[in-house]
This record gives C-alpha cells, structure tokens and sequence, in this order.
C-alpha cells in the first residue's frame, strides 16, 4: 500500500508539471497571439495592404507653351501604351514573346527593351510600345492577366500642332536621361519625356510640374481592381512667348525651299515675333521616335536643318554692318558729315588691291550715298581712319560678338575681330589690310541673323541697348537689365544713317529700290549685304568673276538684309540671310519687304501679350 501511495504522489507531481507546462505554453501563445493581433495588428496590416494595395505615380500633365495670341503651339495628347515591370515576371524575354503574338514587336524592339531592363532596377518599369491604336490597345488589356508583368495603361504624350514651324524654338521633348533619374521619381516613369531642345529644355522644371499619387487595389495577379485614393498632382505652368504664329507661319512660307534664316523683332521692347530657321524638322518625330531613315536624312542634308541658324549660324554680315562703320568713323571723330572719298572701283594699298562691288567705280561719294549706293571703297577708307580697335568696340556696343540668352541653346557668339585676338589665335601681329577688310563686313567678322536684327534695332531705337527676349519679364517691357543703357552716339548721327537707309529701299538710286513696298500705306528702310564665301583670287577677278548662279551652291555668295519700318516712326527690325542666295538685295530684299509689309500691317506689339482664361487652373506663367 506504501509502494501504491508512493506512486500516486509521484504521478500527481509530474501531471501538475505537464500542467503547468502547458499551461506556460499556452500563456506563452496566447500572449504571441495577443502580440501580433492586438500589439502589432497595425504594422501587419500596412504589410497586407502593400501586397494588396500598390501606390502609383501620377504624371501631371505638362505646361502648355503660346504664342503672343494664344495660339497653342505645344500641347498633350491621350496616349496607349503598354509597359512592363520586369520584377513581377520570371522571364522577360518570353513574356515579351508571348506580347509579340498579340501585338507586332519586332525582334529587334524585344532586344531593345531588354537591354533596357538591364539597365535599370527590377521595380522600375519599361516602356514596351507607346501610341497604341485602341483596337490593339484593348486586345493587350483582355490578354494582360496571362501576362506576367505586363501593365496596359493610358497617359499623355507630347503634341506640336505645326510639327516643324516652331521646332527651332519650342523644341521638343525625349526620353530623359540615365544620370537624372534619381534627382525625381517622376523621371523614371514610363514614357515621361523631358525637354530636349529650346524652350522646352531651357524650362524644363516649370513645365513638368509635380507628381500625384494614386493608391490602387489589386488581386493576386497584379490586375486593379478598384482605386483606394487618389491625389492629383501639380499641372505644369503654361508659358507665353513672344512670337506671333500668324507671323512665323508667313516667313517659313515665304523661304520656301531656301536655306535661311529670318528674324522679327520689335526694335523697343526686344520681344522676338519670329525666328525661322529653314529648312526645319518635324519635332513630333522626336516624341514619336525616330527611325534611322530620317534621321539619316536629317544629317545628311546640305542645308542643315538641325542647326538653328538665326543664333547658331556665323556669317559674314557683309555690307549690312556699313552703317555702323559710319557712324564709328563720326563718333571718333575720324571723319565729319562732309567726308567725301572718289571711288574709281580700286583702292591700292601697300601690296595689296581691294576693290569695290562696282567694277568701275562711284565716282565721288559723300556719307549718305556710301550707304544708298553701298561703295566699299568709302568704308575702307572710313575703317583705316577709325583703326581696328575703335572699330569693334563700337560693333559690340551694337551687339555683334554677343551670345544673346534667349532661352534656346546652342547659340553662337559670332566673332568681332581685334588685335588681341588676332596674337592670341594666330600668334601674329593684325595687319592694316585686316582693318579695310572689316570695314566692309568681311574678313575674320562673323555675326549671326539675330545679333543683325539687334543691330539695326539698336540703331533705330535711338541708341538704347535693347536685348532679344521669348518671354516678358515682369510687367516691364523692356529687359531691366540692359534697357536702361544708352549707347554713346549722337542723336544726329543716328538720324543721318537712318535717313540713309531709307533712301537705300525708297529712293532710286538706292541698291534696294526694287525691293519697296509699293501697295501699302508704309514704307520701310534698310541695309543690303553679299557676303563672299570664297575668295576671289586676282587670276579669277582678270578673267572675270563668275556669276553666282554658275557657281556650286557651297561657293555661292550669302545673301543679307536688315531692314525697319516704319520709316517715320521706326518700331520693327527684321534680318534675313539666305544662305548661298547670290544678292543681297535682289534675294533677300524681296523677302524682308514682304515679311515687313506683313507685320506692320499687322502691328503685333500694339496688342497685348495673351492670358490665361480666368478660372483655368493652369495659369499662364510670364518669365
């Protein structure tokens, strides 16, 4: 009986241990449980939201760009596209296969993408086809629950209304770059474009906007099911230049095939109303993505129709710069109102022979007939006078040699030549000759069409250092920081040359009197010039120089003129170079009278610069 009590206590002690064993364990569990439901109940939560709900990027629709009407120039449109997110399929490669049985994508486009996706973290997105037509658009949707990783989605892409008119100065939009991605997550959206080229790049940052947020449910294939939340983002600011559509529309019209360059602008407040390189290239193409045809055709293509020739192109500015060798040559008092030269059609000097455009001569020529007739050998006497220095520190008051920032990249500053740089690039000492040369626009001096048009606007203004601009600053018509400046020449000077360009168009003797307006109300004035591309040797000048048209184009001379108007009360300047024209003012007089005729019939500047509807949320932003 002992043995049996014995026994009894012993299994009493070892069933109150397995108890309160399990009793301990089941506290123990109870309390995990109590931990994770209750304790952390919140942070399991958010971790089964995430895999139930996915938070997306909204791309905000990107700022609108007018022109000084309210004309739209560049815009959004509605986009398909389809993309994949390499991290939700286990093989890119055959999803993109089993794609290109529902859609067309070449083998060359899967290896594209691919490489694409190598490129980038798993989690970011790769733009697969963009510009989907809807049937095709709609038959990827009803497909996309097979396809791992495939995303069907709609957005807006980039739209320019004139396709090539204004490629030069709005620009156009492109993939952006590697490097930028991490600086905003907008950036690695798919098919989100930046700007490339002109105002678009130059503002890139106003017109993009900021991103908004949209917090979607989806079910374990990754298809959405419904939208949770959504935040919109912040609209890119609409931005309004100074160029008149109606304007820039008629000049590319009036170039035609030529390969030039026009520049409109109002001499006072230096708003530009048109800037035409021809020829152009269609900036929808970039957007779209170019195929190497065309592109192809883009580099090949003599007449460069990338390059923005009104800032970017450097010619010589022949004969349109005499008017301001004539009034450096009275400023510095190197020669007076009543300075006469004989011009027989050569000047000997030292060794050397420079002639006049006249092969017999002018005869005896005062200021005012060098500028209508145009006789080179007035200003190479006028440019030894004044001497090189004095010479072009008074071209640049004028803005030759300036690189104007106009908000469009790759402008040129052109090149004003004096002694120092002369040592500096050639190591040699500047020769007389060089000087005689300038004074005629020749030589090493390079301008481009815009530092022209500033040119003649500087001298018709009355002297003030007005500067080319797209946008408005502020309320103030002018730009604060240069129209205050008052270049230092005479008043009466710059009535006399002016009065003399007049007579160049509208008398005539002048060497543009063909090129006046005869039916209209106004009439307008202005230089000519014919810039050598080559040099005429003196075996060539003996046996007779050729006529341009029987020249190889790339030998042709340029063709320049800047012209103003209205003569009484000048208010627009315009230049035009055509490149390889022949003549200046029987190539590109015409054409300056013609685009003249139109904008003073139009009087751009006497109306207001174009607002934003009241209420539209996207309001015009003036810079």
């Amino acid at each position: 009986m002992e043995y049996d009590s014995d026994k009894q206590r012993l299994f009493s002690r070892r069933a109150v241990l397995l108890g309160g064993g399990q009793a301990l364990l089941l506290s123990a569990l109870v309390g995990r449980m109590y931990y994770l439901q209750v304790v952390q109940s919140h942070d399991y939560q958010i971790l089964a939201d995430e895999n139930r709900i996915s938070l997306r990027l909204l791309a905000p629709p990107r700022g609108r760009i007018f022109d000084r009407r309210g004309t739209v120039l560049a815009a959004n449109r509605l986009s398909y596209r389809i993309v994949m997110i390499p991290e939700e399929t286990d093989d890119p490669a055959a999803t993109l296969a089993a794609l290109s049985l529902i859609i067309p994508i070449s083998k060359a486009q899967q290896n594209r993408i691919l490489r694409q996706v190598g490129s980038k973290p798993s989690f970011v997105p790769a733009t697969v086809v963009e510009d989907l037509p809807w049937d095709r658009f709609s038959r990827v949707n009803i497909k996309s629950p097979g396809l791992a990783g495939i995303q069907p989605g709609a957005g807006e892409t980039r739209n320019y209304p004139d396709n090539s008119l204004f490629s030069h100065v709005v620009g156009y939009v492109g993939a952006p770059d590697t490097e930028l991605a991490d600086d905003d997550p907008l950036l690695r959206l798919p098919g989100f474009k930046t700007g490339k080229s002109g105002i678009e790049k130059s503002h890139e940052k106003d017109l993009r906007g900021r991103a908004g947020t949209s917090r979607v449910e989806v079910n374990a294939y990754g298809r959405v099911i419904r939208e949770v939340a959504r935040q919109e983002g912040e609209a890119g600011a609409d931005l309004v230049l100074t160029v008149d559509r109606q304007l820039q529309d008629f000049a590319a019209r009036r170039l035609a095939e030529q390969s030039a360059a026009v520049v409109a602008m109002d001499a006072h407040s230096g708003d530009i109303l048109a800037l035409v390189s021809n020829p152009s290239f269609d900036a929808n193409a970039f957007n779209r993505g170019l195929s190497r045809r065309y592109w192809q055709g883009l580099l090949d293509d003599p007449r460069k129709p990338l390059i923005n020739k009104c800032i970017a192109g450097q010619y010589p500015p022949g004969s349109t710069i005499k008017p301001l060798v004539a009034l450096a040559g009275l400023e510095s008092g190197a020669i007076d109102e009543d300075h006469e030269v004989y011009c027989n059609g050569a000047l000997k000097f030292g060794d050397n022979v420079f002639h006049c455009w006249k092969k017999h001569g002018h005869g005896r020529v005062g200021l005012a007939e060098s500028i209508i007739q145009s006789c080179d050998i007035f200003y190479y006497d006028v440019a030894r006078r004044v001497g090189i220095d004095r010479l072009s520190e008074f071209l640049r008051w004028f803005g030759l040699g300036e690189n104007f920032n106009i908000g469009i990249d790759g402008g040129k500053a052109g090149l004003v030549p004096d002694r120092q740089w002369k040592k500096k690039t050639f190591g040699t000492s500047w020769q007389q000759g060089e000087t005689l040369i300038t004074g005629i626009g020749q030589g090493s001096l390079l301008a481009t069409p815009l530092q022209m048009a500033v040119m003649m606007a500087r001298i018709v203004n009355g002297g003030v250092a007005v500067s080319p601009r797209l946008m408005e600053v502020g309320d103030d018509r002018r730009d604060p920081a240069s129209a205050v400046l008052q270049i230092p020449v005479r008043a009466a000077y710059l009535r006399l040359v002016q009065d003399a360009m007049d007579k160049v168009v509208n008398d005539r003797h002048g060497t543009a009197f063909r090129s006046r307006l005869r039916k209209s109300p106004f009439s307008f004035g202005g230089k000519s010039g014919t810039a050598q591309v080559i040099r005429i040797s003196s075996q060539e000048r003996e046996a007779g120089v050729r006529k341009n048209k029987e020249k190889p184009w790339v030998e042709r001379d340029h063709a320049l003129f800047v012209g103003f108007g209205p003569v009484e009360a000048p208010r627009y300047v315009v230049s035009v170079l055509v490149e390889h024209g022949g003549g200046g003012s029987s190539v590109a007089g015409p054409i300056v009278r013609d685009m003249m005729g139109e904008i003073l019939a139009a009087d751009p500047s006497a109306s207001p610069l174009f607002q934003a509807p009241a209420g539209n949320p996207r309001l015009a932003r003036k810079v």
